[in-house]
């Protein structure tokens, strides 16, 4: 059936007409070719962080102070490969089970004590430990064990074979801590940051600023270039990307679909867009009525029409979803045909399933993001025909957190990228996922990951991981109407700042401002 939704039809005619900014390729950094060390960084944030125990973080704004401040053993790259950080290298046994990393022998915590194997195994045993409910453990894989090997090395032995581990570790809650705070006063890192990370924390307002200043003793010679960055909190997007224009900050790492056109295209302003598996999701609790029948969810599938939610909630700034968590930014995308918009077969499978008057639901979301809410009511005008009577309830992102998400039958999720296939599946879908939500609990997509996760076959994972996409597509946990790609901006005298289609990792010990920045 051909959808009638569209930006002409469903938006104001104001909407239609942005064009494109020329844009920086993925994975090129730019070569600092006019910097000179020292410095302050501005950053916008529209959500504002409230948890400083990187082991506990949730949201990106505390994944980038916990970066700023703590280091891991690995760290992500733009092109979602492990890179060294606290570890200078690693290997593995045959099967994947073990693993040695070799530690930096020149890192120091802020607390002026060195950074050693026994802080390692002491975070790992932190960050493992249910009672610690650490977001995103389960994403480290099936770690059994970690151990000093002396004091520069340690090693990690898994449950089972996982080739994934060095990414895996990249995860942004993976950070090492002192062994003695972790083992003592762990509820202290609350208030006082004690890491070896490129920054060091000199001020933080709760709801204003976090500012921190360059760590003189950070491991990279010669970095970080800065010698501030200022975090800098804003109520919403609006007030963010009014401070970006006024020249008030010197980095967006979001922007709105609805801005991006008219923040990249302002003087002294570089518009940055980048492909990115980061999506919105409807969660269904499939545990509870209607949606414990899947009838009633594969219904829903069918009334999305997923290019025109492209159009009218990215502002095109994205690629359309199919109920799988997975897109062309991973490396096991199965590529399938996307499900038609088809409000008649709605109609008949919710008569099937025992609704032949339709279906009334409330349907929750945040504020924050602003498209969240924008996805909300587009859902809802397109499954109307579909039999699909949906009230949409808005709240504050702080209220969202705390009443409906994890909670909730039916509402609005915002994930970044993972990773790998695994990474995303475990955090979210699996029976074991740290963030549940969807209580799906369907023990043959389990295996699948399970052995997707524990094979080094390139072939072998493609085919169970497309088997899990496929029974996604096929059952319906949650819907995935669209992907969005990173949109941001900077000013144009900011060098070295590449956005990482994780959504959750910033690098800014690389960043630098050229000489003719302003200098303030």
């Amino acid at each position: 059936m051909t959808s009638p939704f569209n930006r002409r039809g469903f938006l104001k005619a104001t909407a239609a007409g942005a064009t494109l900014a020329t844009m920086p390729g993925l994975v090129q950094m730019a070569q600092a070719q006019n910097i000179q060390p020292g410095g302050t960084l501005r950053l916008a944030l529209n959500i504002t962080p409230s948890v400083l125990n990187p082991m506990l973080s949730r949201l990106n704004s505390e994944y980038l102070l916990g970066e700023l401040l703590y280091s891991g053993l690995t760290v992500l790259a733009p092109d979602m490969s492990a890179q060294p950080d606290l570890a200078t290298e690693w290997s593995a046994n045959e099967d994947a089970t073990e693993w040695r990393f070799t530690l930096r022998e020149n890192a120091v915590f802020s607390n002026g004590q060195p950074v050693t194997s026994a802080d390692v195994a002491a975070s790992f045993a932190k960050l493992l430990d249910p009672a610690t409910a650490a977001p995103g453990s389960r994403n480290l894989g099936p770690i059994s064990e970690v151990v000093a090997d002396g004091d520069f090395a340690v090693i990690i032995r898994t449950a089972s074979p996982y080739a994934d581990l060095p990414v895996a570790l990249t995860y942004p809650t993976a950070k090492i801590l002192p062994a003695s705070i972790v083992e003592g006063d762990f509820d202290s890192l609350m208030q006082t940051p004690v890491g070896s990370g490129p920054f060091r924390m000199a001020e933080y307002r709760p709801d204003d600023v976090a500012i921190v200043e360059r760590n003189p003793d950070y491991f990279i010679e010669g970095q970080p270039y800065l010698d501030r960055v200022e975090v800098k909190s804003f109520p919403d997007a609006a007030g963010a990307a009014a401070a970006m224009l006024a020249g008030e900050v010197d980095i967006l790492t979001e922007i709105q679909p609805t801005d991006y056109a008219r923040i990249a295209d302002s003087d002294g302003v570089t518009g940055l867009r980048s492909p990115s598996g980061r999506f919105l999701d409807v969660v269904m609790d499939c545990t509870v009525e209607p949606f414990n029948n899947p009838k009633v969810r594969e219904a829903l599938s069918y009334c999305v029409d997923r290019e025109a939610m492209v159009e009218l909630v990215a502002e095109g700034y994205g690629t359309p979803g199919n109920d799988s968590p997975v897109n062309s930014a991973y490396r096991y995308n199965d590529d399938a045909p996307l499900k038609s918009y088809d409000p008649e077969r709605a109609k008949t499978l919710l008569a099937e399933a025992g609704y032949p008057d339709g279906i009334e639901i409330e349907l929750i979301a945040s504020t924050r993001p602003g498209y969240r809410s924008a996805m909300a009511v587009v859902l809802r005008e397109m499954a109307r025909p579909g039999g699909f009577d949906i009230s949409v309830q808005t709240m504050d992102h702080p209220s969202y957190l705390d009443q409906v998400w994890k909670k909730g039958k039916f509402y609005v999720g915002f994930y970044n990228m993972q990773p790998t296939e695994g990474t995303i599946f475990n955090l979210l879908f699996t029976s074991g996922a740290n963030w549940n939500e969807t209580r799906w609990n369907n023990a043959e997509f389990d295996q699948l990951v399970l052995e997707a996760d524990q094979t080094t076959d390139e072939a072998t994972r493609a085919d169970l991981y497309a088997q899990a996409q496929k029974l996604m597509r096929d059952e319906v946990p949650a819907l995935v109407p669209c992907f969005f790609d990173l949109l941001g901006a900077q000013a144009d005298y900011v060098e070295n700042y590449v956005q990482n289609p994780r959504g959750a990792n910033y690098a800014l010990h690389t960043v630098a401002l050229a000489a003719d920045a302003p200098t303030r």
